[in-house]
């Protein structure tokens, strides 16, 4: 990639400009034309490597998702993804090293959704589903930086946060702020006034809503949202472990701050198929590295008396934006 493709696609991972006109922001920081980085960005979403602009929602904090899990027998694997991947619930969809080989999130606008999914893949594919809430997160990030030393772009946040999580109730206006961001921010001058258009407010009802939103953690991260594989991290894999429930917050801390790990976060076990209780997502650019990742942070969180399991992805049947509330008609 040139020097323009690695600012864009490393530096505004988060703190995405929250203002009229952010695509010149960046051309001035960058110092090109507004143009210049509209059609790069389109370039980059056109081949694959950017996945959108746009928020990155905080898990349960609206809408619910779930983790789940089936071991398809291997000569229909390919036919049962395709029957996960026709849901528009289901945002991620891998195959993985493991007797339960299929493993998608589905993500709704409350709980009972999401099971009703379950259940009808489950009937449609006649396997049964591991369901895999999360119930804590210790780190959700999905940053990849680009740059050499490994280490993360540091920009000024357009807005001022407070640190708190307090939970929040979405509002009708809110609804439809989600479902218009959903899909990304449009690559135009002005995408936060087309954003308004589709949400029935205005330009800086919703730019105050996102800085809302994000103090609030509803928004995790808000940016240029890249695809893994694209970029040369080639190798992912998922790393559980089981450890006892009280514990859990303890390790998934050391662990979420360790390198490599984008996710890290506890679900449920379902005795006795499945007795991992803490799961984290670690990416490198070959199996090798991951797997060095790995031992350095067994050893430097003390994970070394842990049982554990190590499932990497070998195909990427779907990986799209979470789908979690719908617009309603006025």
């Amino acid at each position: 990639m040139n020097e323009l493709e690695l600012h864009l696609l490393n530096d505004y991972q988060r703190d995405f400009p929250l203002v009229p006109a952010p695509y010149l922001t960046i051309a001035h920081e960058l110092g090109v034309s507004e143009e210049v980085v509209l059609e790069t960005l389109r370039k980059l979403r056109a081949e694959g490597t950017v996945s959108r602009v746009g928020a990155i929602f905080r898990p349960h904090r609206i809408g619910h998702s779930a983790l789940a899990a089936m071991s398809v027998p291997q000569h229909r694997l390919e036919e049962a993804a395709q029957t996960i991947n026709l849901r528009p619930e289901v945002n991620h969809n891998y195959e993985r090293e493991h007797a339960y080989n299929l493993w998608f999130v589905v993500a709704a606008e409350d709980e009972p959704h999401v099971l009703q999914v379950l259940r009808e893949l489950e009937l449609e594919i006649g396997c049964r589903a591991l369901y895999l809430p999360m119930l804590e997160d210790y780190h959700i990030d999905l940053g990849f930086s680009l740059t050499e030393d490994g280490g993360k772009a540091s920009r000024r946040s357009s807005c001022a946060t407070t640190g708190m999580h307090s939970q929040q109730v979405l509002s009708e206006q809110d609804r439809n702020l989600v479902a218009a961001l959903q899909g990304g921010l449009p690559l135009v001058s002005y995408p936060y006034a087309e954003v308004a258009k589709i949400a029935g407010v205005d330009e800086d009802a919703v730019l105050a809503r996102l800085c809302g939103m994000i103090e609030a953690e509803i928004i995790k991260r808000f940016g240029v949202v890249v695809r893994h594989h694209e970029l040369g991290f080639r190798a992912n894999a998922m790393v559980v472990w089981d450890i006892p429930d009280a514990q859990a917050a303890q390790f998934g801390k050391c662990v979420g701050e360790a390198e490599g790990v984008t996710l890290c976060y506890r679900r449920p076990r379902r005795l006795p198929e499945w007795r991992y209780n803490m799961f984290c997502m670690i990416h490198g650019r070959d199996r090798g590295k991951v797997c060095d990742l790995i031992e350095k942070l067994r050893n430097e969180c003390g994970l070394q008396g842990y049982d554990h399991d190590i499932l990497f992805s070998t195909r990427r049947f779907k990986q799209q934006g979470a789908q979690y509330v719908t617009a309603r008609a006025a």
